[in-house]
């Protein structure tokens, strides 16, 4: 399984499947077999991203909030799943179950919004992609090999509440996201890993000087 993060919480998993998750800025690939969108907000959901990275079959899941735009732009509803928190998807190839996402002391991200982030299983892995949430009470007794978790601050946990949940959590391996982008910096991926637990491996892609990917 190969994981890239191309900025902000812009991930593509390939494995067995290809995934991505609230892809922007990609160039013209057409290999994507999941779309996986969090929220609508413009740093997570560009349409020219997914008309360049889709292909005949390539299915949505996506809160409601962006059907209208799927369906807008020529994505069939045969291939577009309606999400919401707290559900769990059986799909042909992985489970999934959708976590909420959401703010506790701002209102960028509101629970009534009903966007989430995803627990997905496949390929014997188990990977949680947060969206962008705060330190909430749905995220603590979430179990996952893999974490993708927002530290940038201002519209999401920064890396001192990151670090906490994610020691928490204590997944196999994590990825800090959402900085250095619009908001944050590398300096906060530096700072999150110092506080992670020695037994959780975390790889610092965004910003880092090893490219941005690893194998898993």
């Amino acid at each position: 399984m190969k994981i890239t993060v191309n900025k902000q919480s812009s991930i593509k998993i390939v494995g067995s499947k290809t995934i991505y998750v609230d892809p922007i800025d990609y160039g013209p690939m057409h290999d994507a077999d999941y779309i996986f969108i969090t929220h609508p907000h413009w740093d997570h959901f560009s349409l020219v991203s997914i008309l360049e990275l889709r292909h005949e079959n390539t299915v949505f899941l996506t809160p409601k909030d962006l059907v209208e735009e799927l369906l807008n732009v020529g994505i069939s509803e045969e291939y577009i799943y309606v999400v919401k928190p707290n559900e769990q998807l059986s799909l042909k190839s992985m489970d999934l179950k959708t976590i909420p996402a959401y703010n506790i002391k701002t209102k960028h991200h509101l629970k009534s919004q009903n966007w989430v982030g995803y627990l997905i299983n496949i390929d014997n892995k188990s990977i949680y992609i947060m969206g962008d949430t705060d330190m909430i009470k749905e995220a603590l007794d979430v179990k996952c090999d893999i974490l993708f978790i927002p530290i940038g601050g201002t519209y999401t946990m920064d890396y001192k509440e990151a670090a906490k949940l994610t020691n928490i959590i204590k997944p196999h391996k994590v990825i800090p996201t959402h900085y250095g982008f619009c908001i944050g910096s590398i300096n906060d991926a530096i700072n999150f890993k110092s506080l992670i637990n020695k037994e959780i491996k975390c790889e610092i892609l965004i910003g880092s000087d090893k490219h941005n990917e690893f194998d898993n």
